[in-house]
């Protein structure tokens, strides 16, 4: 009987934090392992919730890559969705590099008012656009075309 109280204790807490947010079952199964009494038990939960589409990497890989790609770059996405353990294919549909042009020149204006009038701001923003993903031939039409 406390087997069966715990096993749905850990299904309030997974749908818990599945109401919040989206999670990757890696991610899921990491913060819900201090709370299973056994990793048979914490599988069986997530497998469960995978079947009945409460649980989707899809949806999580897509839901992470746009609010990412607000602010970073397609190589920062991919890091970041490997990183929560989505598998390869879905990386390479929900990180791809079709508007880096456009995102790059926002993020720029959005954080630098003014053009920038020397080589070493040149660089500054380069090395900015560089640590948010961005791959060098964008950063180097991102920079040029801002300054135009």
């Amino acid at each position: 009987m406390a087997e069966r109280d715990s096993e749905q204790e850990l299904r309030a807490r997974a749908l818990r934090l599945l109401a919040r947010r989206e999670h990757s079952r890696q991610e899921l199964e990491r913060k819900l392992s201090p709370h299973a009494g056994s990793s048979d038990a914490l599988r069986n939960l997530v497998s469960s919730l995978a079947e009945k589409n409460q649980l989707s990497e899809a949806r999580f890989a897509e839901e992470r890559a746009r609010w990412l790609s607000r602010k970073y770059g397609a190589a920062k996405i991919r890091q970041d969705l490997k990183a929560k353990g989505v598998p390869e294919e879905m990386i390479a549909r929900f990180s791809s590099p079709q508007d880096e042009m456009q995102k790059a020149r926002e993020i720029l204006e959005r954080k630098y008012r003014s053009p920038a009038t020397t080589r070493e701001e040149k660089a500054k923003r380069m090395r900015f656009l560089q640590a948010r993903g961005f791959s060098c031939d964008t950063i180097r039409a991102a920079v040029r075309g801002a300054d135009e």
